[in-house]
């Protein structure tokens, strides 16, 4: 039987590539370049989406020029002000496909001031889960204030502990255990130990006009 490779109306099924033909690694992901490239499609100068944003101008052109490592708190306020999924921060301007394969040694990485984030879905057209590694710092946490979006989410841990508290019920999961629960009950999640911790994570929103890491990620230490 003849095989017949399915092509995307954007292209064929790629591995992550930088707009430049260079294959797309944790090193090449420059959140400065992204961030100034997004604010450029928004026509904001740096003061119109500091006032916007709440986030300092110094701040923010210090993120610009790779001065700084921001926090996925500040990454977050950036993105709702633009408009865009936390992941537009860190991901390169690359091919979409409707096939997208990404290489264990070939994540789109962002590090941020308590862990990192690896996107796996990046280039994907049009996607409509949102699917990462996420490893927290011991101490990291979602923020004080509960996190509610459309859709579903999904966490397997990979390493070390994660907590998760769901309507006032907590979990703790210990590697290989996973939790999948409606996304919109109140719940935030943490690293409480002394050791790094990693999981899968997955957010599945109902619509697409949902973006559930615009105010995911907003972790931070004593908040």
């Amino acid at each position: 039987m003849q095989t017949r490779q399915r092509r995307s109306r954007r292209g064929r099924a790629t591995t992550p590539m930088t707009a430049d033909g260079a294959r797309a690694s944790a090193s090449d992901v420059d959140v400065g370049r992204c961030l100034r490239r997004r604010r450029g499609e928004r026509s904001l100068s740096l003061r119109a989406l500091a006032e916007q944003s709440g986030v300092a101008v110094n701040t923010l052109s210090l993120i610009e020029n790779g001065k700084v490592s921001p926090s996925v708190s500040t990454l977050q306020r950036i993105a709702q002000t633009l408009q865009v999924p936390i992941t537009a921060l860190f991901e390169p301007d690359i091919p979409r496909s409707d096939l997208v394969l990404v290489r264990s040694d070939n994540r789109l990485k962002a590090a941020f001031s308590h862990g990192s984030l690896e996107d796996l879905g990046a280039g994907m057209a049009e996607r409509t889960l949102e699917p990462f590694v996420i490893t927290l710092d011991p101490g990291a946490d979602s923020g004080s204030s509960p996190i509610v979006h459309a859709g579903q989410e999904f966490v397997f841990c990979l390493g070390g502990q994660f907590d998760y508290v769901v309507e006032d019920q907590a979990y703790t999961l210990d590697p290989g255990d996973s939790l999948l629960f409606d996304a919109n009950l109140p719940h935030r999640w943490l690293n409480g130990k002394s050791a790094a911790s990693k999981a899968l994570m997955v957010l599945c929103p109902f619509e697409g006009r949902d973006r559930p890491t615009l105010r995911h990620f907003g972790m931070g230490q004593g908040k």
